[in-house]
């Protein structure tokens, strides 16, 4: 299905787009031959990957007293306008159905680049007491941003596939408490699940949400891109969209209030980021809990043995999903064992079990990780090592991962520091004043943008001058190239 060169042609290193590009296709994850430019085929290995994240999410989503729902892709343009900053930010990406049939429509309807303006239209009429608080609703669909920049499979595509969590509070602080909850949820999707460390930032105003109080993002770091990539958002929005909605409600003492509201995201665009941050010049990495195999056996035939030697790697797949393990046996006769250690190492399999006569001699398996490399040999009656070495690689890459965007944070106080920093590829930690002209400025001159501000951890700028204006500065900012 892959067609062409089975391995990778280009090195991450030396041209990461090309890389990128090649990994994603030929690893199976995106088949981009389609009619609309943008609106990519999720192929089963990628949908896999998002499966396992759509699981894990949803399960910690409704621990949380979550509920999922659906609304309507189709948002009449009235609609989308009723919050003016939210339908001026989203103006340039939406897609418009103007035509049924033969017939021109009364109103342009607009495909969701985002469900804010339905949700809380139907919001405004469910909500009506503090005893319809807090309201937690969640959907799991698509959505349309039409890109005009190059699109990428999974990290800027047209169409993708995201969900979106939606609250209401009855008070301001219970929407902040909100948004601290959500962080540490995402936070255990993309260390516990994706091995993703990433920095928790705060953006500035004029790079928060449109109609937001304040937008907070996570941004992992791919190195040989020199570029943070967005993973995931939490967003307070005050009581912008409730007033322009009319989200009211009774509070315990009869009063009418406007209600306070929260928003958060992730999206396919979390698989283009393990495939960025973990794969290598052989192809995708993933991580054990992501992955739709974790295990490949391969049984290694000779003449004579061939039945043998498939029935004892079918029997150590069988043993091993018992133990709750994803297992592919590869057994078909028309590929090289060679062939397949290469497919499967495209394709990012965590680990590989290879069984042969001289395995099955000495009473057990070999197996290679696809981490490190290493090899290792496993006894039959001490299989269950297995899982253990998928937690290990689990760890491994996060670990690594961890290593590489500490060691890609420089911290510099002046701002040819800063444009050459990120001329070599480095996020760069400087220091701002606030004001919106320095942040400009800093954009025009390095060739980076103000990633953020850390989000709660107290970082402080005392001491510090603006890298721009040299005056006090009052925040300490990540400056960095982006996808």
């Amino acid at each position: 299905m892959s067609g062409g060169t089975l391995g990778v042609t280009h090195s991450k290193g030396e041209d990461f787009p090309e890389w990128y590009v090649e990994v994603v296709r030929k690893g199976e994850f995106v088949d981009q031959r389609t009619p609309v430019r943008g609106c990519d085929v999720i192929m089963p290995w990628g949908y896999g990957v998002w499966e396992r994240i759509t699981e894990f999410a949803d399960r910690l989503f409704k621990e949380r007293g979550v509920k999922n729902a659906y609304f309507p892709a189709l948002i009449p343009e009235s609609l989308l306008k009723k919050e003016a900053e939210h339908f001026a930010g989203f103006t340039p990406e939406v897609a418009w159905v103007t035509e049924a049939g033969d017939s021109k429509l009364g109103e342009r309807l607009a495909l969701r680049p985002t469900s804010e303006t339905i949700m809380y239209y139907m919001f405004s009429q469910w909500v009506r007491s503090y005893r319809d608080l807090p309201l937690r609703i969640n959907q799991w669909t698509n959505v349309f941003r039409w890109e005009t920049k190059a699109t990428r499979p999974f990290l800027r595509s047209r169409e993708f596939l995201w969900q979106e969590g939606h609250t209401v509070h009855a008070t301001l602080e219970e929407a902040d408490q909100e948004v601290r909850e959500m962080i540490k949820t995402y936070k255990k999707i993309f260390e516990e699940l994706a091995a993703l460390p990433a920095l928790v930032l705060q953006r500035t105003e004029s790079d928060k949400f449109a109609g937001a109080l304040y937008s907070v993002a996570f941004d992992t770091f791919v190195p040989e891109a020199g570029r943070a990539l967005q993973i995931g958002t939490v967003h307070n929005l005050g009581q912008n969209f409730a007033k322009a909605f009319g989200i009211k409600f009774l509070d315990r003492d009869g009063n009418e209030k406007y209600a306070w509201q929260t928003s958060w995201g992730i999206s396919t665009r979390l698989i283009g980021a393990i495939l960025a941050v973990h794969g290598d010049d052989r192809g995708a990495v993933l991580p054990p809990k992501v992955a739709p195999v974790q295990v490949v056996v391969i049984p290694i035939v000779f003449k004579g043995k061939e039945a043998e030697t498939v029935q004892k790697a079918t029997e150590i797949g069988k043993r091993l999903e018992k133990m709750g393990v994803r297992v592919e046996v590869d057994s078909r006769d028309e590929y090289t064992a060679g062939w397949k250690f290469n497919h499967w190492e495209l394709k990012g399999v965590p680990l590989r079990i290879e069984v042969g006569p001289r395995d099955m001699e000495k009473g057990g398996v070999t197996y290679a990780r696809r981490d490190t490399g290493e090899k290792g040999f496993v006894k039959e009656t001490e299989l269950e090592k297995v899982v253990a070495i998928l937690d290990d690689i689990q760890a491994n890459l996060f670990k690594r991962a961890q290593k590489r965007l500490d060691e890609g944070i420089v911290t510099l106080g002046e701002l040819e520091q800063v444009k050459d920093a990120i001329s070599r590829k480095k996020i760069a930690r400087t220091f701002w004043c606030g004001d919106p002209r320095c942040e400009e400025r800093i954009k025009e001159e390095t060739g980076g943008e103000i990633r953020g501000i850390k989000f709660g951890d107290g970082e402080n700028a005392d001491g510090e001058s603006c890298v721009v204006c040299g005056k006090r500065a009052k925040h300490v900012v990540y400056v960095a190239k982006s996808y």
